[in-house]
């Protein structure tokens, strides 16, 4: 199975989950009277949404280089990703006003009824479920450097966080009493803010791509272990990196003794490509300019 398909069928396997979890709990929400499950159902509902967004847009990120993207539709992954992460910012702003309000209504005066034990019983599913397809995802994003792959795993954590806060709420207004009832909308505002927390990264992540931002510091560093290994290069400059989606492109300019042929030049530039591509994959776009290094160590 390629790099393209695999992703694909993992983002697949999230939506189909999430489709079924998110009607779960709604219904599980409104006939069970909680206001924090319905507040999860509608954090599943974006997790729907974005792994709709991922599943069709991972089509379009694995197309191949024309004339119109010559560095190929990488990028895609990266605003799928963005999408993600403004999509959890949405929904915890929604989940923060509702529960809020909710709150606000217990110091009014207003009765909130007590939350049933469907409620309870989706809340556990939900956290167990989950967290596996975070541990899933995540180990595939990895495998394949899929940005938009780790970004929806971080949904998934989210969600599976989230549900731990809703378990407390519910547990506690289920078993509590009247008294315990406002831990079922103080869940739904604690909720919100793992999510916040969960989003910025995402979006942090993605829009650093986006904007071309050069390789983590870790990265670049192996990088320029990888092109002064190779034998006949004296040094290198202008380095110039940044990543596109799964992929990097690499553009800097070798030092080379300037009395090589230029067959002995090009084939040392080519074991640097190979160099690299051995450490970063052969998507890897790379851009070589060579330079006569002159006497006296100036080029």
């Amino acid at each position: 199975m390629g790099r393209g398909s695999e992703p694909r069928r993992v983002a697949l396997y999230g939506l189909l989950i999430n489709f079924f979890l998110t009607g779960f709990k709604y219904l599980a929400g409104f006939f069970g009277r909680s206001s924090a499950m319905i507040a999860d159902a509608t954090h599943s509902l974006s997790d729907l949404l974005t792994d709709l967004v991922v599943f069709l847009g991972l089509f379009v990120a694995e197309k191949p280089a024309d004339a119109h993207h010559p560095y190929g539709h990488g990028k895609v992954e990266a605003v799928l990703a963005a999408v993600c992460g403004l999509s959890l910012l949405f929904a915890a702003a929604a989940i923060f006003l509702s529960g809020v309000s909710s709150i606000l209504s217990v110091f009014r005066g207003d009765a909130i009824e007590s939350p049933g034990l469907s409620p309870l019983l989706a809340a556990l599913f939900s956290v167990v479920i989950k967290e596996w397809m975070f541990r899933y995802t995540i180990a595939k994003g990895r495998l394949f450097q899929s940005s938009a792959l780790i970004a929806k795993a971080w949904d998934h954590r989210s969600d599976a966080l989230s549900s731990i806060g809703t378990l407390a709420g519910i547990g506690g207004a289920f078993f509590g009493g009247e008294k315990f009832r406002i831990l079922d909308p103080v869940a739904a505002v604690a909720v919100s803010v793992f999510i916040v927390r969960a989003a910025l990264p995402i979006l942090r992540d993605s829009l650093d791509e986006l904007i071309e931002s050069s390789l983590p510091g870790e990265l670049e560093k192996q990088l320029q272990s990888a092109i002064v290994s190779v034998p006949g290069v004296s040094s290198f400059h202008k380095l110039k990196t940044r990543r596109i989606g799964s992929s990097i492109a690499v553009d800097v300019h070798l030092q080379m003794n300037g009395r090589l042929s230029l067959t002995e030049a090009h084939d040392i530039s080519r074991k640097v490509e190979e160099a690299i591509w051995s450490r970063f994959g052969h998507d890897a776009q790379i851009s070589l300019h060579m330079e006569p290094t002159l006497p006296g160590g100036r080029s």
